[in-house]
């Protein structure tokens, strides 16, 4: 009997099942981990994933600061293609920045982090000191250079003008961020000087990790430096390398502070890179929509760029494995 109206009381009101093992059935074995992240997530979308869809409805749009906005599709960028020769001037002055910058940093973080890793006297000291223009603040220390490059008061100017053998070679003096053909490879240097020691920090800590056996056996066999350094160093090193650039790139196609500081884009708009063309367009001239439209160019770059790299850093660690 008891039995039977047991029955009958499960039949009209079934146990309640506990929410969180509901949850879990549909969500997985890890919905703990979902928790985790969910900060991480909020954060995520919103600085970076709703920001982004705003400048997409910003560069589909006419907006114009302190006017209504109407949606007038891809006319924007229609405009900067086919209109636009400053944004022409950019693509240009982007690349070569990325380029230059990039590649300088390799080479010469490759070499002092070969020379940090020999038995210095003062290798600690060196290594502490390098990374002061890292985290230095930029503005600051581009501001620094400003007045190293200044026309008048320039430090290396007067360097040229009064020091052996550089005046009776008549080099110099130079209008550095005046010349419209050294404005950008002045700021190339200061990139490069910017972001060399996290070259060369995060290469040292390669070559540190490098198994010295490898060497011992490569000493056996009668290698020489070079075939040390290109044979074991570097394919070693490769996965670091693609992670490093990988970051570098980013950084430097995106960079604002040090050439708005220097030049603000000019002189003659020599030095605009995507993120001072896109600032002074939607900011400077108020036309928002314009500016959306010249800052997300720099996206699908960006994504060739990354999809590149991450390929050969699979790769690399594929290999390894």
């Amino acid at each position: 009997m008891e039995a039977v109206e047991r029955t009958r009381h499960d039949l009209i009101r079934p146990p309640a099942r506990p929410v969180l093992r509901v949850l879990r059935k549909m969500a997985g074995p890890d919905i703990d981990g979902y928790g985790f992240i969910m900060p991480a997530a909020f954060i995520m979308i919103a600085l970076v994933v709703y920001p982004f869809c705003l400048a997409v409805y910003f560069s589909l749009s006419d907006a114009f600061i302190g006017e209504e906005s109407q949606f007038i599709g891809i006319e924007n960028f229609e405009y900067i293609i086919t209109e636009d020769d400053i944004f022409l001037i950019t693509i240009r002055n982007t690349l070569l920045f990325a380029f230059f910058s990039v590649v300088f940093k390799i080479v010469l973080g490759m070499a002092a982090a070969l020379l940090l890793l020999k038995a210095l006297r003062l290798k600690k000291f060196l290594r502490g000191s390098l990374l002061i223009p890292f985290v230095a603040p930029t503005a600051l220390t581009t501001l620094g250079w400003w007045l190293i490059f200044d026309p008048t008061y320039s430090h290396i100017n007067w360097i040229l003008e009064n020091v052996w053998p550089f005046y009776a070679l008549g080099i110099g003096p130079y209008h550095w961020l005046g010349d419209p053909d050294l404005a950008l490879y002045t700021c190339i240097f200061v990139n490069i000087w910017r972001g060399l020691p996290f070259f060369i920090i995060t290469i040292l800590a390669g070559l540190v990790s490098i198994p010295e056996h490898l060497y011992e056996a490569a000493d056996i066999d009668g290698a020489t430096a070079w075939d040390k350094f290109w044979k074991i160093a570097v394919p070693l090193l490769r996965p670091i390398l693609a992670i490093i650039i990988l970051f570098s790139t980013i950084f430097t196609l995106a960079d604002f502070n040090i050439v708005f500081v220097l030049t603000r884009g000019g002189p003659i708009n020599s030095t605009h890179l995507f993120a001072t063309y896109s600032y002074v367009t939607g900011i400077s001239n108020h036309e928002i929509g314009l500016g959306a439209a010249i800052s997300l160019f720099l996206f699908p770059i960006l994504v060739m760029i990354v999809i590149g790299l991450l390929r050969l850093v699979r790769r690399d660690t594929s290999y390894e494995l």
